[in-house]
């Protein structure tokens, strides 16, 4: 069923997603036509805009929408073996980050979903080896095949996107990726990922 959204600066729109083919929590655009049924006192207060955003005006459109898309298909592998366990994306990235990073500090994830990874018996808290204040996590038996059984779908896309680009093409995708990050965040990205 399609969504209504308006906002006071925006003109009324139908947004048409489906999560049908897609264990995923991100819009999946249908490209369905809306056959003039909606709430006829939002379509009255403004008229509809009938031409899209122009690609060649806006020629990062493209990207976005790669991204968008990307991301979809990237992370609907991992939603799939997630709910399973009743799990959802900030569990998979606590799970990926301590098998990461054993030892990882618990204030350096200030995530709302470790409660339950620790509870589950996926991750292990130990305190410090010098501060035994400092609680530090580490990936059980559990936990890190959960991880493996999450990676491995997404480093198989990964390697065949890859397997199309030349050496140089690779470079020019890795350095695009880390200049969409936020200027600030970049060198605690590069440090976590080890580049």
């Amino acid at each position: 069923m399609p969504t209504i959204v308006a906002t006071e600066d925006f003109a009324p729109t139908l947004i048409h997603v489906t999560n049908q083919t897609k264990y995923v929590n991100m819009a999946d655009v249908n490209f369905k036509p809306d056959h003039g049924r909606h709430d006829g006192n939002l379509a009255a207060a403004r008229p509809p805009i009938r031409t899209p955003l122009s690609a060649e005006d806006r020629p990062e459109i493209a990207y976005i929408e790669l991204l968008f898309f990307a991301y979809r298909d990237f992370i609907s592998d991992p939603d799939a073996v997630l709910a399973t366990f009743a799990f959802g994306r900030a569990h998979h990235r606590v799970i990926h980050f301590v098998n990461r990073h054993p030892g990882i500090r618990v204030a350096d994830l200030l995530d709302g979903v470790l409660k339950q990874l620790i509870d589950g018996g996926f991750i292990e808290q130990l305190p410090g080896p010098v501060d035994r204040r400092q609680r530090l996590l580490y990936p059980t038996e559990s936990g890190r095949a959960l991880s493996l059984r999450l990676l491995d779908p997404q480093e198989k896309r990964i390697r065949a996107a890859l397997a199309a680009l030349s050496p140089a093409e690779r470079v020019g995708a890795e350095k695009f990726l880390r200049q969409v990050i936020d200027v600030g965040e970049r060198p605690m990205v590069a440090k976590l990922i080890g580049k």
